[in-house]
């Protein structure tokens, strides 16, 4: 129980008199203090928001705004619920389709209704009935906040109005019908959809891996700068792309050979305005004759709609920067030999008139050999068009504001790692040593472990987007966005080694094998995951690790909850090109007032079969975890700071009414 005003004594009020000060300035008078009191009160006993949690979206954008959109499948339960027993499954569906695109919906229903009016009225009813269910967990003052200004007034009167009430019946169908007979009908029905959708998630939390792959990360980076309130947690593709904007040359390398493998210009050249045409005129240049086999991208056949053409000429590009790429990143070797990467360096190792390389002291086939840019003499050294063409595209990164701005939104909402209602999340690792211990990691002559390895490495990562740097740590920063990107002690890697070479030009499994650190096979172990969340100080009875990074490959049986359920990896595959690894095509966790739900979600087909065919994403729902109790708002962080406002105004009144403090009347 918290302490009574007339509890606090002199010494305590004195001690704290600064604080009561400032504090009185807000509350003036006794009555001003014990009404605020009051409605902290009366939060605390709200149950908490539902929380989203997903990860490795990698540019995803349709199935990632969709899941928005219908909460991971939340809307249509509470939209089952409310009309289950009066409405046909299929009016659900398309009742569900409206809420998640309402703009495109109306546009098809003026096509096919003869009698909107009928519509508009119908829609409205239903519309306020699932927002008063969404809203009904949350303050009038927050839902308040929500709602768009132009609108704000009247979907207040329709929520706390019941249209069945005897005094207000005429009232609250003379809105409605005002609404019509005005012509707001379709901008009150998308602004309530909105709503909606914005009250259904309250908090959203995104483990790492924006970019890469998909054909869309600077849609889903659009989308997110006009959410409200999430966090992001930096993963391995996040970092590369921080480290290209930044003007690292390798991470710029990496970023361009990836986007070329998928055969996904969009993000490069429509989202960032990134000049892709000189590396396509040195490619065809170099590569004119040569079919670049190993270098065609990867697409399914289902979806490849490029022409033959255009695909020749992607993989003339692949092939030339992934010549430059291990060009550049033999430099950065070479500056930094504590990070023990010499084996990466594997263009010396070939043996041209063998047709070999050697790796491990083996030799191996090459499927190609032919390099033209590389002189066996000196197979590191960039011939003066490469050169010229890796500076012309560092310029294009650094330059281009819409980069900038996304990468800044990553730096505000993003962390290395967040604790939230003791839950510890990061995207892919704490380095372990086989004994269960820390690893520690040396960064610039110092070692680090655990909780101050993640806190060193955020550091690093925000130094190049930070004012008054020295000119040697920039430089160290520039070089570690791609050393987390591969570096065998990342924590966003944490692997032996990134086999990209290998996995070019090399069939044997064994030599592309990327030995994973201790973690990821020590985080099944209950007792790990303890040790690892005292580390990081996460308190509470349910404490949980939540993951991202490797996809669970739940098609071959293998389970997301791990260490007797204080372990949740939910890299569940969104990338179209994870789809036959894992199985499925993502995993959205769940945490609202009464547990932990796993949403395991199939593949999406597209926003334009959702709004014509009213196809949903097919999700699966398991019970991870059910709270004996539903969970309030007083026992989640916001919940502990509310308790900690509500103990200082008590001891203001305590002030007030012993007359250490005047009250302002």
């Amino acid at each position: 129980m918290p302490k009574k005003p007339y509890t606090y004594t002199r010494a305590e009020i004195e001690k704290n008199r600064r604080l009561l000060e400032l504090l009185s300035q807000k509350f003036p008078t006794i009555q001003s203090a014990s009404t605020e009191i009051i409605n902290l009160e009366a939060i605390l006993n709200l149950p908490k928001g539902t929380e989203h949690f997903v990860a490795d979206i990698h540019g995803e954008y349709e199935a990632f705004r969709h899941i928005l959109k219908n909460a991971s499948g939340n809307i249509k339960r509470k939209v089952t619920e409310l009309f289950g027993a009066s409405m046909r499954a299929d009016d659900i569906n398309q009742l569900c389709t409206l809420i998640y695109y309402p703009r495109q919906k109306l546009a098809l229903l003026r096509n096919s209704e003869p009698d909107m009016d009928n519509i508009y009225h119908i829609t409205l009813h239903q519309l306020v009935q699932v927002l008063r269910r969404v809203s009904s967990k949350y303050t009038r003052s927050k839902v308040r906040k929500a709602l768009p200004k132009e609108f704000a007034y009247i979907i207040e009167e329709l929520l706390h109005e019941a249209p069945s009430g005897e005094n207000k019946q005429n009232y609250y169908r003379g809105i409605l019908d005002t609404i019509i007979s005005t012509g707001q009908s379709e901008p009150f029905i998308e602004a309530i959809c909105e709503v909606i959708q914005r009250l259904s998630i309250d908090r959203l939390h995104i483990l790492g891996d924006v970019y890469d792959r998909g054909p869309g990360a600077h849609i889903i980076m659009d989308t997110l700068q006009h959410y409200r309130d999430y966090d992001i947690q930096w993963g391995n593709h996040d970092a590369l792309w921080m480290g290209a904007a930044a003007g690292n040359e390798c991470s710029i390398a990496n970023v361009l050979r990836i986007s070329l493998r998928y055969a996904n210009m969009e993000t490069l050249e429509d989202g960032y305005g990134i000049n892709l045409v000189p590396l396509a005129m040195f490619a065809m240049e170099t590569y004119g004759d040569d079919p670049c086999e190993v270098f065609k991208p990867k697409v399914k056949a289902e979806e490849n709609n490029i022409s033959q053409k255009n695909q020749r000429v992607i993989s003339q590009m692949h092939k030339a920067i992934f010549v430059i790429q291990m060009k550049l990143e033999h430099d950065i070797i070479a500056r930094h030999p504590e990070w023990h990467m010499d084996d990466r360096n594997l263009l010396h190792r070939i043996d041209f008139e063998k047709g070999t390389v050697n790796i491990d002291g083996q030799d191996y086939p090459m499927p190609d050999l032919n390099f033209p840019t590389v002189d066996p003499a000196d197979p590191y050294r960039l011939t003066d068009e490469e050169e010229q063409l890796i500076n012309g595209l560092v310029h294009s990164f650094r330059v281009s504001d819409k980069l900038r701005s996304h990468i800044g939104t990553m730096l505000q909402h993003g962390s290395m790692y967040t604790i939230v209602n003791s839950n510890l999340l990061f995207h892919a690792s704490i380095p372990l040593n086989a004994d269960r211990t820390m690893k520690e990691v040396e960064i610039r002559g110092h070692k680090y472990a655990g909780k101050e390895l993640l806190q060193q490495t955020e550091l690093l990562m925000r130094a190049p987007f930070t004012r008054d740097v020295a000119p040697e740590y920039l430089d160290f920063a520039r070089d570690y966005y791609w050393y987390l990107w591969c570096g065998p002690d990342s924590a966003l890697f944490d692997k032996s080694k990134m086999a990209t070479f290998e996995r070019y030009f090399l069939t044997d499994k064994g030599v592309r094998h990327e030995e994973k650190g201790f973690y990821y096979t020590l985080r099944e172990d209950a007792e790990v995951c303890d040790m690892l969340l005292d580390a990081f100080g996460v308190q509470g009875e349910h404490r949980h690790i939540i993951n991202g990074h490797v996809p669970v490959k739940a098609g071959k049986g293998e389970r997301p909850v791990k260490a007797n359920g204080k372990m949740m990896v939910i890299d569940g595959g969104f990338a179209k090109a994870y789809h036959d690894t894992t199985g499925i095509a993502g995993y959205t966790l769940v945490y609202h007032s009464r547990g932990f739900q796993l949403v395991q979600h199939e593949p999406f087909t597209s926003e334009e079969d959702a709004v014509t065919t009213g196809s949903d994403i097919v999700s699966t729902v398991e019970i991870v975890e059910l709270n004996s109790a539903r969970v309030c708002v007083r026992d989640t962080d916001i919940g502990r700071v509310l308790q900690g406002q509500i103990d200082e105004l008590r001891m203001l009144l305590a002030a007030y009414r012993k007359g250490l403090l005047q009250e302002k009347l």
